[in-house]
């Protein structure tokens, strides 16, 4: 049933239907389908629209028959929530806000933020890893952020400090290690 609305000056008409290049940005999610993972190939078609507002497009793949959701794959999938508030999730999260902060400032249930977040979190480390294994030479150096150190002169009797922090700082980085990082006390 096509969505309807009403003319400026009429009676109520039928929304266009999506024209295929609005499609550009899918593949057919089914593995066996010979256009699987194939963006732009023009064996996409809506076949009919879901949700109450009848917002949420319903695709169809004209080769192997399959139908599929335009959020399947998505951090839309399985969600309620609007656009809008999923991209705010995402921000605030990634500028750094606690969970319950990002659901008061974005008026949801902190359920919903830690569904979000287990969602993007892992997709995000798979893309920074794919990213990594991208690079065709092996980093020289690394940019730390906010990485302090005490500097200061060694006391008589008292633990002397690393000859290159350096080399330690390269070793904490290579380790992968996420802990604050802090010289090692003597023992």
């Amino acid at each position: 049933m096509a969505r309807t609305h009403p003319a400026k000056d009429g009676p109520l008409q039928a929304d266009p239907p999506a024209p295929a290049d609005e499609l550009w940005a899918f593949a057919c999610p089914n593995p066996e389908c010979d256009r699987f993972n194939v963006f732009a190939a023009g064996n996409l078609s809506v076949a009919e629209r879901m949700g109450k507002a009848k917002h949420i497009r319903r695709l169809y793949c004209n080769r192997c028959g399959k139908r599929f959701s335009e959020r399947q794959g998505s951090l839309l999938e399985y969600t309620k929530l609007p656009e809008p508030a999923v991209v705010r999730i995402v921000k605030c999260l990634g500028h750094g806000c606690s969970v319950e902060a990002t659901a008061d400032i974005c008026e949801v249930d902190p359920r919903s933020v830690e569904r979000v977040l287990a969602t993007a979190g892992p997709r995000a480390q798979r893309f920074h890893r794919l990213e990594l294994d991208k690079l065709k030479a092996p980093v020289e150096a690394v940019q730390l952020d906010e990485l302090h150190a005490r500097v200061a002169a060694a006391k008589k009797g008292g633990p002397q400090p690393a000859a290159n922090p350096v080399r330690r700082v390269g070793a904490w980085v290579r380790s992968g290690c996420t802990r604050p990082w802090r010289w090692p006390r003597a023992s």
